[in-house]
This record gives structure tokens, sequence and C-alpha cells, in this order.
């Protein structure tokens, strides 16, 4: 049997920036994206706008608005227990997979802990019957249930409820522009009339590698927060291709996904913060230079993020409005740039001025001298 194929890191990247839509901007609709990326990370609110615009051609705000005020997207605890953009489907397919891990999760958390001797599926069907009634927010689902469980800790009465029933984040949490506490409905209430449906582990896996291939076992376990996939792979074994990357560390992919040559140009990309195609490998040197640790603000999103130039984080960003009518971006690159690509940096800076701050009167594009220092190696 011949060796393996060898795929160096130039190769990885460029087949992931092809799958993520970040080679060339893809002429799809927001809800094809968001299926074919297979969620998108959106702790931060806004940040799935900036994700999709910087992946879609004429994407605006509004289609995003709009695809969660008609239900056809939610955001919900999925793969690691964080909060993912999916479509209504996998909301509903992908939970079955995930509870177990969700349920690990929960289980080794001071909310457990302190919830020691409660009924938990008692408490349970209580937080069902609250949340079918109407949306609430962990506070005011907390301070509920405390009248049924006197003093126990209301906090943890929520997060009981938020982890182990299936549950969405509804609007307008999730709406550009609209601030407020997110609001949960249990996720059968907010899809109410959706066909039940579920996704089988070899299914997940394809649907990885179609968005994040080539990839170790161990690359798709730290997308997902499952284990024991190996034996998944060996399964598919025989749809799948193999290759090896420098490591010598077996890569899977399949058959007929994209693998660009390795110089393909590579245009520069405003990423915003939590990007999943920064944080879904267990190896992330593919797309991150040095084991740079990806910043985690905290915050709405859409303001800060990272930036890609020739295909790997080689800055940061921020937005700021340094008064009314006013709007500047500054970027912080960790690297020297060539003229040509301080060129396309502004080029697609300004752009992405326009989309964030449409009606701003004023906009300035900073770009500060290259902070050449690595950091400590560290992985959040």
């Amino acid at each position: 049997m011949p060796e393996p194929q060898l795929l160096g890191e130039r190769a990885l990247n460029r087949a992931l920036l092809e799958r993520q839509m970040l080679l060339r901007r893809a002429d799809t609709s927001a809800l094809a994206a968001i299926e074919h990326l297979a969620g998108m990370q959106a702790q931060a609110p806004n940040a799935p706008y900036v994700g999709l615009w910087t992946r879609l051609a004429g994407f605006r705000t509004d289609q995003l608005a709009a695809l969660l005020a008609e239900r056809a997207v939610v955001r919900t605890h999925l793969m690691r227990n964080t909060i993912h953009l999916v479509t209504a489907y996998d909301a509903v397919a992908m939970r079955g997979l995930m509870q177990p891990f969700l349920a690990r999760s929960y289980a080794s958390s001071p909310f457990a802990r302190n919830l020691a001797g409660v009924d938990v599926p008692a408490l349970l069907d209580a937080g069902r019957a609250l949340l079918r009634d109407r949306p609430r927010t962990r506070d005011e689902l907390g301070t509920l249930l405390e009248r049924q469980w006197p003093g126990r800790d209301p906090r943890s009465l929520a997060q009981a409820i938020t982890h182990l029933v299936p549950t969405v984040q509804v609007p307008p949490r999730g709406i550009w522009g609209s601030t407020g506490q997110a609001a949960y409905a249990t996720t059968d209430a907010w899809l109410g009339g959706l066909p039940a449906s579920s996704i089988s582990p070899d299914e997940l896996v394809l649907r990885y590698l179609a968005a994040f291939g080539p990839a170790t076992v161990r690359d798709v376990q730290a997308w997902c927060g499952l284990t024991r996939l190996r034996e998944v792979t060996e399964r598919l074994r025989p749809q799948l291709r193999t290759f090896r990357d420098a490591d010598g560390a077996k890569l899977f992919d399949l058959p007929d996904a994209p693998r660009p040559d390795p110089d393909v140009p590579a245009p520069p990309r405003f990423l915003p913060e939590y990007d999943n195609v920064l944080l879904s490998h267990a190896d992330r040197a593919r797309i991150i230079p040095g084991r740079r640790a990806v910043p985690l603000p905290p915050g709405v999103g859409g303001a800060t993020g990272t930036l890609l130039i020739d295909g790997f984080w080689r800055a940061t960003w921020k937005i700021k409005r340094p008064h009314r009518g006013a709007v500047t971006l500054r970027v912080e690159p960790f690297t020297e740039l060539s003229v040509t690509q301080v060129a396309a940096v502004n080029a697609e800076g300004t752009g992405l001025l326009a989309f964030v701050a449409p009606d701003a009167e004023a906009s300035e594009i900073q770009l500060a001298a290259p902070n050449l220092r690595e950091p400590h190696p560290k992985t959040p």
C-alpha cells in the first residue's frame, strides 16, 4: 500500500480556507452557509454577522436577523457546550449526539455540586414548564425555581435547566444592534412542528470534514467535544481518503473535497472573535502560527477580532467610535506587512467599516506598527 500523501501547513491552510469560504466570497445564502459550516460560534451574538460578511458576497445584517426572527436558525448550546448559531434542523438533529457531553459538562460544574440532593428530574420538569409558558432569562428562571426549592442557589437552578434541557436563546438576542439579557425557550416550543430528526456520529464526522478537513480524529473531537470517534473514522475508511501531516499524523478527508494548490493567493480576511475557523482543530498550526492564544473577549461582538493575511492569523483588529458620527478601525499586526498587503488590508477594512457602521459620517483605518514579540504558548 503506498504511503499517504504529505500535506504541509500551507496545503492544509488553503483547503480550510476554501471550505470556509475564505479564499473568495461565496455566492450563496446565509442559511446555506450556516448549514455548510455545521454551525457558527455565537457566544458573542453579533460575531456571526461579521463571520458571514467576510464569507458571503453581498451579505447584509438584515438577512441573518430575518432568519432568526423566522426561526430558520437559532442560537443554542451544542459543540463543546458553547453557543452556536445553527439551522433549526441541526438544533434538533445534533442535540441528541451532544447531550451526553452537555450532561458531563454540567455534572463537573459547581452548579451541580450546589444542587446535591435535589430531585433533578423534578427540577427539569419544572424548568420545562416555565420555559414552555414563555421565554425567560436565567435570572427570572432561577427566581421562579427557588420558590419550589427554597434555600437553593437560583443561578445553579437555572443553569441546570439550560444545560440539561434542550433550549434556544430567542430574539431579540442575536439581532444586530439589539441589547439585553439572553432569554431561553425550550427548543421544542420554539421550533414547534419541526419533525423530530437526528444525526449519526458518521454523518457528523462527514460534515466536519466538508467544512474543516482534512483532519485528524483529535481535530474532530476538539471541535465537537465528543470522544471515541476513532471507531467512527475506521468505519468510514472505505469512503475517505487518507493523508499525513508534517508530524506523520493521519489525516482523513472526503475524496472529492477541494484541496487547492498551497500557493493559491489568499486575500486578507477580517474574522470576528470566537470564529470557528480558529477554534475547531486540536492542532491549529494550519491557521495560527506560533501557537498564539485566540483572544476571547467579553461583549456582544462585532467590534473586534482577528485578521488573516496570506491565510494565517497575523493581526488583531478593533473598531471604536471616538465621537458621534465617527468610526475607527485599528489593526495591530504582529508580523511585517508588504506594501501590497497593506493596500489589501486597507481595502478590506474599508468594506468592514461600511458593513458595521453604514451611517458613519467619517471613518478611519489605523495600521499600527507590528508587534514582533511572540507570547508564551497557550491554548484556550
